[in-house]
């Protein structure tokens, strides 16, 4: 592959083969690679306590518009992986759970999401796999940080 490829094409390429493998690895479940990360998202949540979880709240933690949450949780309602409810001091606010089919997912989502990144990171050593990590925590923070500090 070409070496002179500049900044964020990296990143979005990355992003392509990453959502490509998943879509892959869930096509016989039925699910696409943002629908696995919404439902990992969610338990991830609902297994750190929060009690009420929103539509709001997923959106945010996967970085996800309005209406493409919208969409995606009337599709994995359809198939039986989430349940949504108005809240009823508050209809505006649904409130999104996991079923236990996507707690049987569980695993399987972590497995999947693993094996993407072996497969990505193949021939990688653990130092350096190690560093990107760091390094993409740190770009992810300034990228969603108010002060506007970006790269240094």
């Amino acid at each position: 592959m070409e070496q002179n490829i500049p900044f964020g094409l990296r990143f979005s390429l990355l992003n392509r083969a990453f959502k490509r493998k998943m879509d892959e690895t869930l096509a016989e479940k039925e699910l696409t690679g943002v629908q696995f990360h919404v439902l990992g998202t969610l338990v991830r949540m609902e297994r750190a306590g929060e009690a009420e979880i929103s539509q709001t709240d997923l959106e945010q933690k996967t970085r996800l518009s309005h209406a493409t949450m919208a969409d995606l949780i009337k599709r994995l309602e359809k198939k039986g992986f989430l349940l949504s409810e108005q809240r009823l001091s508050d209809r505006r606010f649904k409130i999104i759970r996991a079923t236990e089919k996507t707690y049987a997912l569980g695993q399987e989502i972590a497995r999947a999401e693993e094996e993407t990144m072996r497969w990505l990171c193949s021939g990688i050593e653990k130092e350096e796999i190690d560093a990107l990590i760091r390094t993409t925590d740190r770009m992810l923070q300034n990228a969603y940080s108010e002060d506007g500090k970006g790269c240094d």
